[in-house]
């Protein structure tokens, strides 16, 4: 079947391009001042210290992007990972594993991690961690995993000590791979033991078992535990839990000392090479897009991390190639287009870093069987691994892999979401991803699917590490249909065209090469196949849940060519944004709202009047809200006390301009996606029947 570009996905693709182009970045300009010797502790190193932030958007197809843009991370729960020491373990934890990991097992692992292709490590809490006298057997369950630190600066015992963790850095490092620590700099459980330098942290606001961290109070000591740890062991950077805990603010100081530390000290590389710790920090904000820019990156004129979690994304991929853990999916190959459009929420310094899944996620394979999709004895189980790691490999920026993935890996047995984690089997959608790893050559033998994923991802990040246009590429969306997906990317001399086939059919597409910007072969960089164009024609079959990397082999001087987005502007009632209110009686008899997780919209939790409905006639709602700037967000249409609640169709993506059947989108997983291209004023509206229930919605820029 021959696809068409559609309006949305010329639109959409337009709206990135914009955004990639015409994005400038803030650079302070102060001095670093020097970092004090290791073990001094040091927690005022960083009065003066420049933040360099026009290095890090990975969009932008330049050869001088950070190292962090190619990033592939490959995260170890600790407690869960590998028992190579059978003299110390917590025996007890969160989840379904052993509970008896340490870095003794990390260390057994290296050699298989390193064959992934991965190129970093990262390590959930490792530090000192210590029972409070009449404390549960749930939160001695939460100490192992290491998230209520009591020593910032002692390695756990039941993990190892400082000199095993010092040989499991440097062999790390041996093998080229960055290691990056577990930072939890925004809680703890009152217990916390002095630093070098004599500071604890407060006792702050309560939070479960512990209390959250004050700032800025508190900001002096977690800036000499960010410094120490690069000082004492030279780890290279920092994941940061709970990262809204702590506010921008205090992540620019933060940062500054963490730049600073990593600037003052060296170690030997794989290739023999003296470099500095690399100074990465990733935080974990759990929200929509709004949030992340607002809690994590700060913004232009004032930027605070530059890398966090990309959890919308990840959501919009499992919903594509699996479900998500509502069960929500079926989505199409457009969902994923989306996905990129939540990236128009955030400032130009902005390194989103996307993950499959981690230790509060359920695994890749057990959504697969909540969804009723496959099982491991069925191929498509395996096929969907591969295409949802390929689209992976194809993403600007750091990418994150969460041990067992790789293999496929699942809990047997566990498919329904379940909530409650009381107990004793972990069997919960929080923990249950925290089961027993399998690692080939220390503790398993794969069988022949798991080791065959296996190599498919080793294949795939040997393929991004030689291709920067896949991680460092600027990104121009070609096509998003209902089952295939196509990108191009672009850096210096590098020009890759990525497809997928998100269905369980074979599919043939059609395009013209001006669309790719092409006049000679593709060669699919994995299986080394040539396609030659005819006439002015490609003709791509892709299996079900195959993708494919193609190199460009005579990229034409114009690029690829973006066709006509069309009007913002539609026409008809819905579309008028100066209706006047109605004195008709109101069908719903309730105040409705846009709540969503654009700036300001609390993540679906809080609406601003200025997103509240008015009663217009014709069973219509309306509001005209003023969007200043380029953005993206999610949304539903809902009650206050969201009792009703309304979206797109399919909570298909909004197309500006043009009516689109709504419906019911009830429960997490069925709100809509929305980009804003440009900005200005934009009347949103919603009919319903004479019952009441949803009938059409419309988004339309008003007229100037």
């Amino acid at each position: 079947m021959k696809y068409a570009f559609s309006k949305i996905s010329l639109a959409l693709s337009l709206a990135l391009t914009l955004s990639a182009c015409n994005s400038s970045d803030s650079t302070d300009s102060t001095a670093v001042t020097p970092n004090p010797a290791p073990g001094s502790g040091g927690n005022d190193i960083t009065a003066d210290v420049e933040l360099s932030n026009d290095k890090y958007n990975c969009y932008q197809g330049q050869e001088s992007v950070s190292k962090t843009c190619g990033l592939v991370t490959y995260q170890i729960m600790v407690e869960s990972f590998i028992d190579g020491d059978s003299n110390i373990g917590y025996g007890t934890g969160y989840g379904t594993s052993h509970h008896e990991g340490d870095l003794q097992g990390v260390i057994d692992s290296l050699d298989y991690i390193k064959s992934l292709g991965v190129n970093a490590i990262w390590l959930t809490p490792i530090f000192q961690s210590t029972a409070k006298p009449g404390q549960t057997e749930w939160v001695d369950r939460l100490d192992a995993t290491g998230y209520f630190t009591s020593d910032y600066f002692k390695i756990d015992s039941n993990f190892g000590d400082l000199a095993k963790a010092k040989e499991m850095v440097e062999a790390a490092h041996a093998k080229g791979l960055y290691v990056f620590f577990d930072g939890v700099f925004g809680h703890h459980k009152g217990n916390v033991a002095a630093s070098p330098n004599g500071l604890t942290p407060t006792n702050g606001t309560p939070q479960g078992d512990g209390f959250e961290a004050s700032y800025p109070s508190d900001l002096a000591f977690y800036k000499e535990v960010a410094a120490y740890w690069i000082n004492e062991l030279k780890i290279d950077g920092w994941r940061l839990d709970q990262a809204y805990q702590v506010p921008t603010a205090q992540w620019i100081e933060l940062r500054k000392t963490v730049e600073a530390a990593s600037s003052a000290v060296t170690y030997k590389n794989a290739a023999g090479e003296t470099v500095n710790p690399l100074g990465y920090m990733v935080g974990e904000i759990w929200k929509g897009q709004g949030e992340i820019a607002e809690k994590a990156y700060g913004t232009t004129a004032s930027p605070a991390l530059t890398s966090a979690f990309d959890f919308p994304m990840r959501y919009k991929v499992v919903q594509t190639f699996a479900v998500e853990e509502s069960g929500n999916g079926g989505r199409p190959a457009s969902n994923l287009n989306s996905g990129f459009m939540t990236h128009l929420a955030y400032p130009a310094h902005a390194m989103p870093n996307l993950m499959l899944g981690n230790h509060d996620l359920v695994r890749f394979g057990d959504l697969l069987q909540r969804g009723k999709i496959s099982s491991p004895s069925e191929g498509e189980y395996w096929a969907r691994h591969k295409a949802a790691f390929s689209f992976m490999t194809a993403y600007s920026g750091p990418i994150t892999l969460y041990y067992g993935e790789e293999i496929g890996d699942e809990v047997q047995g566990f498919a329904d979401k379940i909530e409650s984690c009381s107990g004793d089997s972990g069997l919960c959608d929080d923990h249950v991803a925290r089961s027993s790893a399998k690692i080939e050559g220390v503790n398993v033998t794969l069988n022949a699917e798991q080791a065959d994923l296996k190599s498919y991802v080793s294949s795939l990040m040997a393929v991004r590490s030689a291709n920067p246009a896949l991680y460092n590429g600027s990104r121009t969306h070609i096509l998003s249909s209902d089952n295939i997906y196509i990108d191009r990317k672009d850096t210096a001399d590098n020009h890759v065209l990525y497809a997928v086939n998100v269905s369980s059919n074979t599919v043939t597409v059609e395009f013209k090469g001006t669309e790719i910007g092409s006049d000679g072969a593709l060669t699919n960089l994995l299986s080394k196949e040539s396609h030659a164009i005819a006439g002015d024609v490609y003709s791509l079959t892709l299996a079900p849940f195959e993708s494919m990397f193609l190199n460009i082999e005579s990229p034409t001087a114009g690029g690829p060519q973006v066709a006509d987005t069309g009007s913002l502007v539609g026409s008809g009632f819905m579309a008028a944004c100066d209706n006047p209110d109605s004195s008709e009686a109101d069908p719903l008899s309730k105040a409705m709202y846009i709540r969503g997780s654009y700036a300001g919209g609390g993540n679906f939790a809080e609406t601003p009047a200025s997103r509240q409905f008015s009663y217009k006639g014709q069973n219509t709602y309306q509001v005209v809200v003023n969007e200043s700037a380029v953005t993206s967000y999610s949304f539903k249409f809902a009650a206050g006390d969201w009792s009703t609640e309304f979206a797109v169709a399919d909570s298909a993506d909004v197309i500006i301009a043009q009516e689109q059947a709504a419906a019911v989108a009830a429960g997490a997983g069925t709100e809509s996606s929305i980009v804003i291209p440009e900005a200005g004023s934009y009347v949103f509206s919603f009919s319903v029947t004479g019952a009441g229930d949803p009938d059409k919605m419309m988004v339309s820029k008003c007229a100037e």
